[in-house]
């Protein structure tokens, strides 16, 4: 990365997602200067609508992977999870919401082109979707078939707190059954694995 703009370039199916990136970013010609794709340039970021997937194959978002020197950031949806864990299972380096406000989009740019994770959600499955770090905590053990007073004891907390907190977690995640919510989980890249349970 040098001292300069960094160079980016948008791959989407959708023109308007396509016009829209490139306009945003075109706005900051200091900090970024948008490149068509595949053009022998081989920019800094590749901005990769995750919705690529449903149109080509996921090798090639491998591919991509593989060939660019760059950094690939997924351009997240959030009524479609699963594509964002497609993309990164297929070696994208980071993810930022397709409502990212425009710094937010910029810095996520910029974080990804200096080896940083681009967006600190995806370190955490369920926060693009507003989850607190308890209420990943709980969908998670839920996820892993444990019970609420099973959680309530490895969490050190009261029942009823666990009930608030997997009340709050179903309603972000749109469940209404504790089937929906592990099904959701598994959906969203929550670990399944049961570790050593309570005695």
């Amino acid at each position: 990365m040098g001292s300069g703009p960094l160079t980016v370039a948008v791959v989407s199916p959708q023109a308007i997602v396509q016009h829209g990136l490139v306009g945003l970013l075109g706005r900051h010609p200091e900090r970024v200067t948008v490149v068509a794709f595949p053009d022998g340039v081989d920019p800094d970021v590749l901005l990769y609508d995750v919705l690529a997937l449903l149109h080509d194959d996921e090798a090639d978002l491998s591919e991509l992977v593989r060939e660019s020197t760059g950094r690939i950031l997924a351009v997240s949806r959030d009524l479609r999870p699963e594509l964002v864990n497609r993309a990164l299972a297929a070696g994208a380096h980071g993810f930022c919401s397709i409502g990212a406000s425009e710094e937010e989009l910029l810095a996520a740019v910029e974080a990804a082109a200096r080896g940083e994770v681009a967006d600190a959600q995806a370190a955490r499955p369920g926060a693009r979707v507003g989850l607190t770090e308890r209420e990943t905590e709980v969908l998670t053990l839920i996820a892993q078939g444990y019970t609420n007073q099973e959680i309530a004891r490895t969490l050190f907390l009261s029942p009823n707190s666990i009930k608030t907190y997997v009340r709050t977690a179903y309603r972000k995640i749109g469940a209404a059954s504790r089937s929906q919510a592990v099904s959701w989980a598994i959906r969203n890249g929550f670990p399944t694995d049961r570790d050593p349970g309570p005695s």
